[in-house]
């Protein structure tokens, strides 16, 4: 089952994936998003790690805004 957070979160990295760029501003909602129930499930985590893994590796640059 997917959670309203997870589906945003997905939503949001998705986005970044299609752009190859992610904004500060993106960043810290996206961050913002997987805090707000004061839970991070297993899917929010599996998310998160995929973003970080594609920062890290280039994938998805981070960018000024």
């Amino acid at each position: 089952m997917v959670s309203e957070t997870g589906r945003k979160l997905a939503d949001m990295i998705k986005k970044a994936i299609r752009d190859c760029e992610i904004t500060t501003a993106e960043y810290d909602e996206i961050l913002a998003i997987a805090n707000e129930d004061g839970v991070i499930d297993n899917q929010e985590k599996n998310l998160l790690s995929q973003l970080q893994e594609m920062l890290s590796n280039g994938t998805i640059k981070r960018v000024a805004g």
